[in-house]
């Protein structure tokens, strides 16, 4: 497969992205030894095998065997009742997994290791619908279809946990917001952490400590949509590598303890096929049409996509009043108490999408916003005023659910959800949300019993 990279000599260490001859080339001298072969569950988790490498790069091209249910699970790798992928009626058999090998990546946190990220297909060749990846590569293409393509930038928050007494406890205990003077724990992790991802060849913008304890956040720069998720996707999994060896963990929840959200922003522009940026203006000058249209369709279709960014029971703690994250649907001129947020300047002019948690696949994420952007420019829909005031008194606008279960109601029962993305996924992600409800319905926890128990 001709990919025109260069391939480095071989005496040096390998890092970063790899191309298939590269790959060969260190495989054949014994420098990587083992390939992961990974795909995206519905968590946003990757999943897959360790092969050795030779016996992969022999079977590469026809791919590799998985269980399907990695796309029917819980977040306990439970397997989903009622969905049409898989089921005990079915026998739980295996999907393709294709590697795409343009996502192929050294790993310095495990020596001697390459990652590569796959397609998961049925034997006949077909996608997998309710796929992750491909989910938001259809709404990619639709997006295409109109002549844009769809530039994306992530936005990160989490919070680092050491052990305690009684569990994990935050690994330091005050708001260390924008912090230069760090606590020993974040220094050493962000140390670590930005060497692993320079070894893989991610490029990161920015690491900061957040308000809350033991949170941080680290920015990507904009490009690809589908690389940037690719690259998120990564982040995570090096995150957990490097906190580990640090004797740490971190925690991808939209609200890890009482008081605290960390969200997960996605920033969002279009660009047209000749480079022109759809969104260029300047503050003080009128919205161009495109961004406007946008706007609208992010405003009135996300309401009806909620499951796909707030996944869980969690998701929805996170949704406190004067927090920076959203009450309304809403939409203001640089202002982060709304759901989205205009900001940048000329060709850097773009949307910051800020109704996700940590707890949110970043791929489901982005193809709901993208689904909605579609919507609002083919409808050319218009949005309602900018927020110019309290963002958290915009009783004008739509509110946010205040549990899964108003949101998956609506979700399953809507047309736009439908026909935005396809009765399949609908079904898939709605049974989803149901089980995560059934589980915590039938739990009884700490806080209950701390209540109950006088």
């Amino acid at each position: 497969m001709a990919t025109g990279k260069t391939v480095r000599p071989a005496s040096l260490w390998p890092s970063g992205a790899v191309c298939e001859e590269e790959l060969r080339d260190l495989v054949r001298t014994r420098r990587i030894t083992e390939i992961m072969l990974a795909v995206l569950d519905m968590q946003g988790r990757l999943k897959g095998k360790v092969f050795n490498a030779p016996v992969f790069l022999e079977r590469m091209t026809g791919g590799a065997e998985m269980c399907s249910y990695l796309l029917a699970t819980d977040t306990g790798m439970n397997p989903l009742e009622g969905v049409q992928l898989t089921g005990w009626n079915q026998g739980f058999g295996d999907f393709l997994v294709m590697p795409d090998p343009g996502t192929a990546r050294i790993l310095s946190t495990r020596p001697g290791t390459v990652i590569m990220i796959g397609t998961p297909v049925h034997h006949d060749g077909t996608p997998v619908q309710v796929d992750p990846r491909h989910m938001l590569r259809v709404q990619l293409d639709r997006m295409l279809a109109l002549g844009y393509e769809v530039k994306a930038g992530v936005e990160s928050e989490f919070v680092l946990h050491s052990d305690g007494e009684s569990g994990p406890v935050p690994a330091w205990s005050s708001n260390r917001d924008y912090a230069l003077d760090l606590p020993p724990a974040a220094l050493s992790f962000s140390r670590h952490l930005s060497s692993a991802l320079a070894d893989a060849g991610i490029p990161y913008e920015a690491f900061k400590t957040e308000g809350a304890p033991g949170q941080a956040e680290v920015t990507f720069p904009y490009g690809d949509a589908l690389d940037a998720c690719d690259h998120y996707a990564l982040f995570q999994l090096l995150a957990r590598d490097v906190a580990g060896h640090d004797g740490l963990v971190p925690a991808f929840m939209a609200a890890p303890q009482t008081g605290t959200g960390s969200g997960l922003h996605l920033h969002l522009s279009l660009w047209s096929e000749h480079d022109d940026p759809g969104f260029d203006h300047h503050r003080g000058q009128d919205l161009p049409p495109l961004m406007k249209h946008a706007i609208a369709g992010l405003i009135s279709a996300l309401p009806h996509l909620a499951p796909l960014y707030w996944p869980g029971v969690n998701s929805f703690k996170r949704l406190r009043p004067y927090s920076f994250a959203p009450a309304f649907y809403n939409w203001g001129l640089d202002h982060r108490g709304c759901a989205v947020r205009v900001t940048g300047h000329g060709r850097q002019a773009h949307l910051e999408v800020r109704l996700a948690g940590s707890d949110a696949n970043a791929y489901l994420a982005l193809a709901a916003y993208v689904a909605a952007m579609v919507h609002g420019i083919e409808e050319k829909l218009e949005p309602r005023p900018a927020c110019e005031g309290d963002a958290y008194q915009d009783t004008g606008a739509i509110p946010v659910y205040t549990d899964l279960a108003d949101a998956l109601h609506h979700f399953e029962h809507s047309t736009a959800a439908h026909l935005l993305l396809g009765e399949d996924v609908v079904q898939h992600y709605a049974r989803a949300a149901r089980t995560e409800l059934d589980w915590h319905r039938s739990r009884v926890t700490d806080t209950e019993r701390l209540r109950g128990i006088r």
